[in-house]
């Protein structure tokens, strides 16, 4: 059985309880049993597999940047079929409307009355496929459903799914009729996952998948309920005083870089995370606490997932670019400097 060490004990006062670390032992074979499926149909990619899943338990959209043909929209159809949850894919385009992902209103010229026809954003996962190809108005239409769960169509709100994720795709070497996402959308999303080319290996797995008469597909393997309760036990992992501290230093270590003792970093920094980084920091740690068994969490786990939450919130200075210096590099630095408790 998952015992929480002492020095992770709950604090008494707080009086914070001890979540049951027996279930999460149990139910977080339900997640091993999912990433293995999905490794059936998904060559490689293990560390994007595993985000989407945390995504999934902890309640956060995710963001895949990468060049086509790695898998990412295959990967997100396979996530929804093995989860039996409703899936819609939306290719984002330059002419693409709001109506056209939220729905409209259609005059009924039988009773003279206005139905409203809701549009593909009501579902469980919606893959935006290249998101920074549509305009604006599209993305602020997008950004009501991500934060508040709901859509607003002609004046009445319409509530969507609990489980509801956008998982969205951008293609970082194409520049041409795309719109930089805005700032307040990109910090909606818990993780930016950057997807790399797969090892020699695994491309030659890929080959002799796809040559085949039939390509895999996932099995059934669970309901979407079972997810939302999975959700709930991730919610209870526990989390210490230290650790919550620890997430506060790494995020404030962003925005004054000089208290965690590196000034040099000041100049390169324009904007540090913001607070919602260290509320999906916290929730991504338990979620990856979770698939593995633990009923805590652990400096480890804020570590193993930094950088894919910290990234897309750190805005970097000209001098920053003018010096080759990325926001990986730079958190690299920070997260050696802050103490780990």
């Amino acid at each position: 059985m998952t015992t929480i060490p002492e020095r992770f004990a709950a604090d008494p006062r707080t009086g914070s309880g001890l979540p049951d670390a027996a279930l999460i032992e149990h139910e977080s074979r339900m997640v091993g049993e999912l990433m293995t499926e999905l490794g059936r149909v998904i060559v490689g990619q293990r560390a994007m597999l595993e985000r989407l899943l945390i995504g999934l338990l902890a309640d956060g959209h995710v963001l895949l940047e990468g060049v086509p043909g790695l898998a990412k929209t295959l990967a997100v159809r396979t996530l929804a079929g093995a989860i039996d949850a409703a899936f819609h894919r939306v290719q984002f385009t330059p002419d693409l409307l709001p109506a056209d992902l939220l729905g409209t209103q259609i005059y009924n010229q039988r009773t003279g009355d206005f139905t409203v026809q809701k549009g593909p954003i009501f579902t469980n996962l919606l893959l935006a496929d290249e998101i920074n190809r549509a305009p604006a108005k599209v993305q602020s239409a997008l950004l009501e459903a991500m934060q508040e769960k709901q859509v607003t169509i002609g004046g009445q709100t319409f509530p969507l799914p609990e489980l509801f994720l956008v998982l969205a795709t951008q293609n970082p070497i194409e520049h041409e009729g795309t719109y930089p996402l805005p700032e307040a959308q990109v910090d909606r999303f818990m993780f930016k996952l950057l997807v790399t080319y797969p090892a020699r290996a695994e491309e030659r797995e890929v080959l002799d998948r796809m040559v085949a008469l039939e390509e895999p597909g996932p099995e059934r393997l669970m309901e979407p309920s079972r997810v939302l309760t999975a959700r709930r036990l991730v919610h209870s992992v526990y989390a210490d005083a230290r650790i919550k501290e620890y997430v506060l230093d790494l995020v404030g270590a962003t925005r004054r870089p000089a208290d965690a003792g590196l000034a040099e970093l000041a100049p390169l920094i324009e904007f540090g995370a913001s607070p919602r980084a260290a509320i999906f920091l916290l929730r991504a740690a338990k979620a990856h606490a979770f698939i593995r068994g633990r009923a805590y969490v652990t400096p480890d786990d804020i570590k193993a997932l930094g950088l894919d939450v910290l990234r897309h919130r750190v805005i970097l200075t000209y001098r920053a670019d003018a010096e080759g210096v990325g926001p990986d590099a730079l958190l690299g630095r920070i997260f050696e400097a802050v103490p780990v408790p």
